[in-house]
């Protein structure tokens, strides 16, 4: 497999480490091209929340096509090391003096239970597999939907033996689109 780099927007090139160990399982460059061709131009000025960040990858790659502004959430130390590097060697901190990523390593689970400090209009979800986290995840993003703006998605990334339908209220699946083993499923907020 090829090293991790950035595939598109201002930092387009740059490799990115690995975290060390097995613990995470990076996002594939098709897949990833495919993700953020999806997301296209509407990602431009937004704010975008990385769950189960791992290296930052995706993350990474939303602020070189210019988020604004992204949060990564990792309980692994290694990870959260990994992310700040990433960060650091893409340049991508900071725009314009302003910090337009945060790196936090806390449990998802807790962090989704509390209160929102501010509302995503994308988050990304994509935890270790098989152990029913990324259920787990949606249904606490959707019982606490103030992490949402108006028109937010959330996106899953799983195993595509790992899904089923979930019982929803303030979310909607509206695609799936699967790149071999894995599986994007794409929710958007309902309308109130």
């Amino acid at each position: 497999m090829a090293g991790l780099r950035v595939i598109g927007g201002k930092a387009r090139g740059r490799h990115l480490r690995s975290v060390p160990g097995d613990t995470t399982r990076p996002i594939t460059d098709r897949t990833k091209e495919s993700l953020f061709n999806i997301l296209g131009n509407d990602l431009v000025g937004s704010s975008f929340l990385d769950l189960f960040a791992g290296t930052g990858a995706v993350g990474i790659e939303a602020l070189s096509r210019g988020a604004i502004f992204v949060r990564f959430l990792d309980l692994e130390r290694k990870a959260v090391s990994t992310i700040r590097s990433n960060l650091e060697s893409t340049g991508l901190s900071n725009t314009g003096g302003v910090e337009s990523a945060e790196v936090l390593r806390m449990d998802a689970f807790i962090y989704l239970q509390s209160p929102p400090d501010r509302s995503f209009d994308y988050i990304y979800v994509a935890p270790p597999q098989y152990k029913e986290l990324w259920k787990r995840a949606l249904l606490l993003i959707d019982s606490n939907a103030g992490w949402l703006t108006d028109d937010a998605w959330v996106i899953a990334q799983i195993d595509p033996i790992e899904y089923v339908a979930l019982p929803v209220q303030y979310l909607i699946e509206f695609d799936q689109r699967r790149y071999g083993s894995t599986l994007l499923v794409f929710y958007m907020k309902a309308e109130s």
